[in-house]
């Protein structure tokens, strides 16, 4: 891919005032493509696109039409799986076989709101003998969708899917450090036969194409996700023109392991839970609390796991963790060791550029341990391949370690005493828990998270509550009473 462009109004583009900017390959650093630099003139014309779509095309008010294009995008997606993953693996250093999965994740997401459009169904609420009333659910219009850079194509699907499924129409703005895999999305959806116009592409950075969109005056609804100081800003942006808002934000999840549970299980899911994608996740298990009791052993096998994980080459099947994003987050993930070390904790393995990787933004994958839970490294969202490990003493400590930061995105706890597993489950501060497994997503259930880690719920039915407006419609059947103003007696 050479050039990447806008999508407006059905037909690429690049920016009004011809800007680009080059987007690399972070395991050689190798210029990958040019891409078009968005600016509030794109924006806007994005928004006029999407803005008659939505009013004169049959979109907005034929779900089976919505239903039938969304099964041709995910057949689309799956019979393109091998481009996606290739301008993924490029574009985002995802090693190969991880990427391949969130590919298939993308097409799944579409197949499950195309079936979605078809039951956006409202509620009855009968007075018998007097009122018949229900709600029925409309699309609201323009969306603004933010995604980030991590796993690009399965995020821009879990919200372009449902989105296009409720009967709006959109305008994406991908993530300038991994923006091609959106050229392709936007493909697949014109090949399905949706509408020109519904889905739109602004491409280029965040204060130059994202910042017009979440301020444009006619895009009602704004879903981002990202960083949470930027979701703060976003927020701060749209409240002139009291835009809805959708915000799923950092993380920085506990896995808690009790000393009973299975611990073959958990030491897997720990490995897999924040090593998986590079680090970049923002469910990873990040922090690790495991009983006293256990914690030596426990840490023994672990540091000898994590030593062990491949790291190189994203296109080798063998490949376990790639490089990072960009040079400036591996900058930024580095100076977090720095800091712990200076503090005093102990980088107990990686952590260091990995032998025999001269070029490209790759880390070893790092434990840290011996720290302190005010340390900026167990506080902040590191979100790169990065551990940090610390003993409890009781399940009221654990808690306390668990719930003593300001996120509350996700929560994994490993305990084979059922009433604990619930009742800790349920005192977690997190919009999602795991209990006895890793990150599996049900596409049915509400994703979002408490606290500094996000406004609002998607996932499922969740997802028409944010991308739909609820109208309550009340009919009387009977002759109820009604009070007569301005009737006076003779």
């Amino acid at each position: 891919m050479r050039k990447a462009q806008h999508l407006i109004g059905g037909r690429w583009a690049d920016s009004r005032d011809k800007r680009t900017f080059e987007t690399v390959n972070p395991a050689t650093g190798a210029a990958l493509a040019e891409v078009a630099r968005g600016s509030a003139a794109d924006v806007d014309l994005a928004v006029a696109a999407a803005e008659r779509a939505f009013s004169e095309s049959r979109w907005a008010k034929d779900p089976e039409l919505r239903a039938a294009c969304l099964r041709r995008v995910a057949e689309g997606l799956l019979r393109r799986q091998a481009d996606f993953v290739q301008i993924e693996v490029l574009d985002t250093g995802l090693p190969i076989t991880q990427a391949q999965g969130q590919a298939a994740r993308a097409a799944a997401n579409f197949t499950f709101f195309a079936e979605m459009a078809t039951q956006m169904t409202g509620e009855t609420y009968p007075q018998p003998g007097r009122f018949l009333n229900y709600t029925v659910r409309k699309p609201v219009g323009v969306a603004g969708l933010i995604t980030p850079w991590n796993t690009p194509l399965m995020l821009e699907s879990w919200k372009v899917a449902p989105c296009l499924a409720a009967g709006n129409s959109c305008v994406l703005k991908p993530a300038e450090w991994s923006p091609l895999s959106a050229v392709l999305l936007g493909e697949a959806i014109a090949e399905a036969g949706v509408p020109e116009g519904i889905f739109n592409i602004v491409q280029g950075l965040g204060e130059e194409a994202g910042a017009p969109l979440v301020a444009h005056p006619r895009v009602p609804l704004i879903s981002f996700t990202g960083e949470t100081t930027t979701g703060q800003t976003i927020i701060r942006s749209g409240a002139e023109h009291l835009k809805r808002v959708s915000m799923e934000l950092g993380g920085k999840s506990p896995v808690v392991v009790f000393a009973d549970a299975d611990l073959n299980r958990a030491l897997d899911a720990v490995v897999f839970g924040v090593y998986s994608l590079n680090g970049e996740r923002c469910t990873a298990g990040s922090r690790l609390l495991v009983e006293d009791s256990i914690y030596p052993a426990f840490i023994e096998r672990l540091a000898r796991r994590v030593a062990a994980i491949s790291v190189g080459d994203p296109t080798d099947p063998g490949t376990e963790v790639g490089p990072l994003i960009h040079k400036e987050h591996l900058k930024r993930v580095q100076a977090y060791l720095k800091q712990a070390r200076d503090e005093g904790a102990t980088v107990l393995v990686g952590g260091e550029r990995p032998p025999g990787l001269k070029s490209g933004n790759f880390l070893a994958p790092a434990l840290v341990t011996d720290v302190q839970p005010e340390m900026r490294i167990v506080q902040e969202e590191v979100f790169g391949p990065v551990l940090v490990a610390m003993p409890f003493h009781g399940e009221a400590e654990a808690l306390s370690l668990a719930n003593g930061v300001r996120y509350g995105l996700a929560g994994y706890v490993w305990t084979n005493e059922l009433t604990r597993a619930h009742r800790f489950a349920h005192a977690l501060e997190a919009g999602m828990v795991w209990v006895n497994s890793q990150n599996v997503r049900d596409l049915r259930t509400p994703f979002g998270g408490a606290k500094d880690s996000g406004i609002g719920r998607e996932g499922g039915r969740y997802s028409f509550d944010f991308y739909t407006e609820t109208t309550t419609v009340q009919v009387a059947i009977g002759s109820h009473a009604i009070p007569k103003f301005g009737v006076h007696p003779d």
